[in-house]
């Protein structure tokens, strides 16, 4: 996959990139080849330009939210580092967006995260870590929706992804740990409750394992 050798620099920033080298290096059609580097203009990976041709851009450039050049990052070797920004951003994010959702989510949100947080403890604890996963997806992705932040809840993709990629990439233990479970649990009765300061805390505390799960990988 091209995205994925450009996110490698397998395929250097500045490289000239053909239609023709695509079609005979992947074996697609010209509308095919054509369509794919549209969509790798729109994500910053090249630039397509008249007697230039279609160059590869640097890092600078790339649409680094797009939940397809996340995955590439997780899945090549910039996966240290691509795990590394996003839990960053989710530890400046997501204990703010905590407290905003205990002051404007709507009672069904609330019911929901009180929900799902019960839901995680009992597949985490019966080690069923993809129905899990889903849970805590969700989980997420509606505490950032919950906080009335258009900005927060358009992150939800990208957390969506990393959540998604720790499982399988081999980066979570087969049974959750207890305690974030316990904190899941308590994010979602403070929101329910509208303790802005409780749910903030409760999820600082969650990326705190997040960040302390991320030290252990730099060390291995």
């Amino acid at each position: 996959m091209i995205g994925q050798q450009i996110v490698d620099e397998t395929l250097p920033a500045g490289h000239v990139l053909t239609l023709e080298w695509i079609q005979a290096e992947f074996g697609v059609s010209r509308t095919v080849a054509r369509e794919t580097m549209r969509i790798l203009e729109w994500m910053g990976l090249v630039t397509s330009r008249r007697r230039v041709g279609i160059t590869v851009q640097p890092r600078a450039s790339w649409n680094v939210f797009d939940p397809r050049v996340i995955w590439w990052r997780l899945s090549g070797t910039g996966r240290d580092q691509q795990l590394r920004s996003l839990t960053e951003l989710r530890v400046a994010i997501e204990p703010v967006a905590a407290n905003s959702a205990a002051r404007n989510a709507t009672a069904a949100e609330r019911n929901r995260l009180i929900g799902l947080a019960a839901a995680m403890r009992e597949q985490g604890a019966a080690g069923r870590l993809d129905d899990f996963l889903e849970l805590d997806i969700e989980f997420h992705t509606l505490l950032l929706e919950a906080s009335g932040n258009e900005m927060f809840d358009a992150l939800g993709d990208a957390v969506s992804v990393v959540l998604r990629g720790r499982i399988q990439l081999g980066l979570m233990p087969h049974h959750p740990v207890p305690v974030s479970m316990q904190l899941h649990e308590d994010v979602a009765q403070a929101v329910a409750q509208g303790d802005g300061a409780a749910a903030e805390e409760a999820m600082r505390d969650i990326l705190a394992e997040v960040r302390t799960a991320m030290n252990t990988l730099d060390t291995s």
